[in-house]
C-alpha cells in the first residue's frame, strides 16, 4: 500500500468521524459519570466489537448479514432498548457526589463499562458490511490482501480510540470542574447522552428501510 493512498483513506475516516455516532455519545455519558481513566473501558469494549466487525467483513461474512435482516432488526432494536436502560438509570440515579469522579459509581465495575462499549458497537451490525465495502476501496488486487487489511483496520482503531479519548478526555474534564447538585446534573446529562445514542441506532434503522 502506498502512502498517497493510505493518506487518503485516513482523510476518508477522518471524515466519516466528524460527527458524533452512538460509541462516541457513550464515551461522553461514562467519562462524565466515572472520568476518563475509567472510561477507557468502554473505548476497549468498543473498539473490541469493532475488530470483530472489521474480521467478519475480512472473512466475507458481510454477506451473510446483509441478507439477514430480521437479525439485523433485533439486534438493532435490542442495542437501542438497552442504551435507553442504560441512560434511564443514571438520569434516576444522578446525585451529589461524595468523592472524586475516578472512584465512578460501586456498581460501574471496569467489565461492565467494557460490556457497554462493546455491546453499543456491536448493536450496530451494518458496521461489518461498511467495512465490507469500504476496505476493497483502498485494497489493491496486485498486492497481497491481509497486509493490506492489516494496515486498514489498525489505522481505523487507532484513530477511533483517539477520538474517544478526545471525547473522554473533554467529558471528564467538564465534570471535574462540577460538584455536589451540579456533580449530579453531569450525571442526568450522561444518561441524556446515552439515551441520545439509542436515538441515533434506531434512526439508522428507520433511515435505511
Amino acid at each position: 500500500m502506498s502512502m498517497n493512498v493510505w493518506l487518503i483513506y485516513v482523510a476518508t475516516v477522518l471524515a466519516l468521524m466528524s460527527t458524533p455516532g452512538p460509541s462516541q455519545l457513550l464515551m461522553l455519558a461514562n467519562s462524565g459519570a466515572h472520568g476518563l481513566r475509567r472510561s477507557l473501558s468502554t473505548a476497549a469494549g468498543d473498539l473490541s466489537a469493532n475488530l470483530l466487525q472489521m474480521l467478519a467483513a475480512g472473512f466475507g461474512l458481510a454477506a451473510i448479514i446483509a441478507a439477514s435482516g430480521t437479525a439485523l432488526a433485533v439486534i438493532k432494536w435490542a442495542g437501542v432498548a438497552y442504551l435507553i436502560w442504560l441512560g434511564l438509570r443514571m438520569i434516576r440515579g444522578g446525585r451529589p457526589d461524595r468523592g472524586g469522579i475516578e472512584e465512578g459509581r460501586p456498581n460501574a465495575t471496569l467489565s461492565k463499562l467494557y460490556m457497554q462499549g462493546f455491546l453499543t458497537s456491536a448493536a450496530n451490525p451494518k458496521a461489518v458490511v461498511f467495512f465490507a465495502a469500504l476496505f476493497p476501496q483502498f485494497i489493491s488486487a496486485d498486492h497481497a490482501f491481509w497486509p493490506q487489511f492489516i494496515v486498514l483496520s489498525a489505522t481505523y482503531l487507532v484513530m477511533d480510540g483517539l477520538f474517544l479519548s478526545l471525547y473522554g478526555a473533554s467529558a471528564s474534564w467538564v465534570a471535574a470542574r462540577f460538584k455536589g447538585a451540579a456533580r449530579a446534573w453531569i450525571e442526568r446529562a450522561g444518561g441524556g447522552f446515552m439515551i441520545g445514542a439509542a436515538l441515533l441506532l434506531g434512526f439508522k434503522t428507520v433511515s435505511q428501510r
